[in-house]
């Protein structure tokens, strides 16, 4: 998954978490101290620092469940074909 890719989930998710809790942009840039314009780049994936990530979710009051916005990484069907194919490796026996 690229980063790009990550910060639109990221962004999604958290434009999700302020619409769920009926709050506009221009509010939560007053809570958070940063402009209503950089919310609105974090929202459509277009970068975050993350100062402005924890500000956001600390006005958002969801900073103790960073790790529900992190996108979980699918593993690719080759991956799994390899991982079931890994043969588990023999030691060297001590008995003689």
């Amino acid at each position: 998954m690229t980063n790009a890719r990550i910060e639109a989930i990221v962004g999604e998710k958290l434009k999700n978490l302020r619409l769920e809790y009926n709050i506009t942009q221009n509010e939560l840039a007053k809570k958070t101290g940063l402009s209503r314009v950089s919310i609105s780049k974090i929202e459509r994936g277009m970068g975050v620092n993350l100062s402005s990530l924890i500000e956001i979710m600390r006005g958002l009051r969801v900073l103790e469940n960073i790790e529900h916005l992190i996108p979980e990484q699918e593993v690719s069907p080759i991956e799994v074909i390899r991982l079931k194919n890994r043969t588990k490796k023999k030691r060297a026996s001590t008995k003689k």
